[in-house]
């Protein structure tokens, strides 16, 4: 599922890809990330609450997340799905 794609001491990013029905299992990410979506695709994402929503996701159009929020996310579609995520370790200067 996550291939490493390059990590330095200010980024990582990762390529993620899901089957339908896989998922990344309980997370959290220590900071902020940019997901960029390699396809359409449909995530149903899990809180530990009990909580969970569904996002729509579209080819080549980013998203972020703050650091912190911890999370479980699931290919909700019916096909293979792919992603690159970038995580903010530190900003450049």
């Amino acid at each position: 599922m996550p291939v490493p794609q390059l990590e330095d001491d200010k980024i990582r990013v990762i390529r993620w890809d899901f089957e339908p029905g896989a998922e990344t299992g309980f997370h959290r990410h220590g900071w902020l990330y940019v997901v960029v979506p390699m396809m359409d695709g449909t995530l149903h994402i899990e809180f530990p609450d009990g909580s969970s929503t569904e996002a729509q996701l579209k080819a080549g159009v980013a998203y972020s997340r703050p650091a912190g929020v911890e999370h479980n996310v699931v290919n909700a579609g019916p096909g293979p799905l792919s992603f690159v995520e970038t995580e903010v370790k530190a900003w450049p200067g």
